[in-house]
């Protein structure tokens, strides 16, 4: 009798327990408060983490974790839904649109940025003016010598680094300078745009491709001038490089697309509408962010800027 008594009373809990509805995941965050993360291809991360700390500044509860890696992962793991807020070079495809979609996530994206590819020299290297013909040409290996370029020179072989295999910056200049084609195995890739900038300041002979947001020198509220550490070249479309066809990579000559190496940068959120990736992509599109894309010597995208051209008469 007692064990049929234990056998009803559990078929009765376990009864009550199946009928018990699991409670539905509340979001918490807001537009201005909560924890998220950030994807951001290492290239631009000068840029969000002045953004990121204005934002946290503004909104104390606000916690945004960046997590800086190359342009492949970050947007791998985005359409692996593993975070939903990613900083890119390009806009989503139609085909990862779709995808997101059949997901049922909302993916919206809005452009943030003008950056330009900037090719950067030792100090001790006084040949700063290049031609886009030319840089092909190191590119594809067809020329590995400085000597070449400027028969004065004395600094040998051509070291040319970049920031890593996987980087927008890569796709970049296979893509529009390379015509499609990979470079030239003697193309050197390190780990991240520091390191760019380490290796081309401490080897006279070297070449690096790196970001306009990691040389601008934020000191200067004119952005006129770039960091003290390594020359910026002078980059011209034509093969005739000279001083009155090349520009250097200011904002002004990336509003103007003077300057021959250009592209956009986008904010990509699959989240909710109300959520804080959606915050900060709302503040990073805003008045404000867009002023904090200028100081970083980019173009804001979203926001006019104001050229003005001063004539000196004597």
């Amino acid at each position: 009798m007692r064990n049929i008594r234990f056998y009803l009373i559990l078929i009765l809990v376990l009864s009550f327990t199946a009928c018990i509805r699991k409670p539905k995941i509340t979001r918490m965050d807001t537009m201005t408060s909560g924890i998220a993360s950030i994807l951001c291809e290492d290239c631009f991360s000068p840029l969000i983490q002045e953004e990121i700390s204005i934002f946290q500044g503004l909104n104390p509860e606000a916690h945004v974790t960046p997590i800086y890696t190359d342009e492949v992962t970050a947007m791998n793991l985005f359409m692996k839904d593993s975070i939903r807020l990613v900083v890119a070079a390009r806009d989503l495809t139609t085909e990862e649109f779709k995808y997101l979609k059949s997901k049922k996530l909302v993916p919206r994206s809005r452009r943030i940025a003008v950056d330009g590819i900037a090719l950067i020299i030792n100090k001790r290297n006084k040949d700063s003016i290049i031609g886009i013909p030319t840089f092909k040409k190191i590119l594809n290996g067809e020329i590995t010598d400085w000597g070449d370029i400027y028969p004065q020179s004395s600094l040998g072989s051509i070291r040319v680094v970049f920031d890593n295999p996987n980087s927008s910056t890569v796709r970049y200049v296979e893509d529009s300078i390379c015509g499609g084609k990979p470079i030239s195995g003697n193309v050197k890739a390190l780990k991240s745009n520091r390191e760019v900038i380490d290796f081309v300041s401490n080897t006279s002979n070297a070449i690096g491709i790196i970001g306009v947001g990691w040389i601008s020198n934020k000191k200067d509220t004119t952005n006129l001038s770039f960091i003290e550490d390594i020359r910026v070249m002078s980059v011209s479309p034509y093969e005739d490089a000279r001083v009155d066809n090349s520009y250097k990579p200011f904002a002004a000559y990336l509003a103007l697309k003077k300057y021959p190496m250009v592209r956009d940068i986008y904010m990509i959120t699959s989240d909710v509408a109300g959520g804080l990736p959606a915050g900060v992509l709302h503040f990073v599109a805003g008045d404000r962010g867009q002023r904090i894309v200028l100081k970083c010597g980019l173009v804001p995208a979203n926001r006019p800027m104001r050229l003005v051209s001063v004539k000196s008469e004597f």
